[in-house]
C-alpha cells in the first residue's frame, strides 16, 4: 500500500474510533438500565443499517461511470466541510471557548433520562445512539473509501469499532481516558489534507495544483496542525476569564 492509503485508513479508523466512543458511551448506559441483552440488541440491530448502507453504496458507486476527477473534488468539497466542523471545535477546545467534550457527564446524563424510561424508549435510545454516530462513519467510509479502496475503509471502520468494544466491554465503564479532542484535532488535520488535495485536484488537475504528488498530503497535515494550534493559543482566554466564566 502506498502512503495515501496508509494516511486514509488512518483517517477513518481514527474519527471512526471516535464515533464508536460516544456511540458505546450510550450503549453502556442504556445496559444498565435496561440490561446488556436488550442494549446489545438495540446496538445491533443499528449496526445492521449502517452496514447494509455501507454495502449499498458500495455497489452502488462501483457501478456508476463517472469522470474520478469530478468524483474526486465533490468528495473532497464534502470533506472540507466535514473536517472543518472537528476542526474549528477542537480549536475552541484547546483555547478555553468550548467545554471539553466530557464522555463520563454524557454517561451519567444518560442514564439519568433513562431512569424513569420504560424498555421500549429506552432501547430506542440505544439503537438511535449508535445510528447516529454509524451514519457518520458510513459518510466517511464513503468519501475516503471511494478514493483509495473501499474495502480497506471498511476494514478500518470495522477494526475501530472492535477495538472500542473490546476495550469497553473489559472495562464496563465509559471510554473517559481516551484523548478526544487531540483525536478529533489530527482527524480534522487529516480530512481537510485529503479534502484540499482531491478538491483542487479535481477540479484543476492533480499534477498542476500538486507537483510533489502524494507528499503533499504529509505537508498540508502539518500545515493544518500547526496553524490549528497556533490560532487556538490566539484564541485562548485569560485565566481569570476562564474561571469567572466556571464559577457563573
Amino acid at each position: 500500500m502506498n502512503a495515501t492509503q496508509w494516511g486514509g485508513m488512518s483517517a477513518v479508523f481514527l474519527a471512526s474510533a471516535v464515533e464508536w466512543v460516544e456511540a458505546f458511551t450510550i450503549v453502556l448506559a442504556v445496559a444498565l438500565t435496561i440490561g446488556w441483552r436488550r442494549a446489545s440488541g438495540a446496538a445491533l440491530a443499528a449496526l445492521a443499517v449502517v452496514s447494509v448502507l455501507i454495502a449499498v453504496t458500495g455497489a452502488g458507486l462501483a457501478a456508476v461511470q463517472a469522470d474520478i476527477n469530478l468524483i474526486r473534488a465533490a468528495i473532497g468539497v464534502f470533506l472540507l466541510l466535514f473536517g472543518l466542523r472537528w476542526y474549528v471545535k477542537a480549536i475552541r477546545r484547546y483555547a478555553g471557548r468550548t467545554a471539553l467534550h466530557d464522555e463520563a457527564r454524557e454517561f451519567s446524563e444518560t442514564r439519568g433520562r433513562l431512569v424513569h424510561a420504560e424498555a421500549r424508549a429506552a432501547w430506542l435510545v440505544a439503537f438511535k445512539g449508535v445510528l447516529l454516530e454509524g451514519l457518520e462513519v458510513w459518510l466517511l467510509v464513503v468519501a475516503l473509501g471511494h478514493t483509495f479502496s473501499y474495502t480497506q475503509a471498511s476494514v478500518s471502520a470495522l477494526a475501530a469499532l472492535l477495538t472500542v468494544a473490546a476495550a469497553g466491554l473489559m472495562l464496563r465503564v465509559p471510554l473517559t481516558r481516551v484523548p478526544e479532542n487531540t483525536l478529533k484535532f489530527f482527524v480534522a488535520c487529516a480530512l481537510l489534507s485529503f479534502g484540499s488535495f482531491w478538491s483542487l485536484g479535481g477540479l484543476l488537475g492533480e499534477r498542476t495544483v500538486w507537483p510533489l504528488g502524494d507528499a503533499t498530503l504529509l505537508l498540508l497535515f502539518v500545515v493544518y496542525a500547526v496553524g490549528g494550534r497556533v490560532m487556538s493559543l490566539r484564541l485562548r482566554l485569560p485565566a481569570t476569564v476562564v474561571s469567572r466564566e466556571g464559577s457563573a
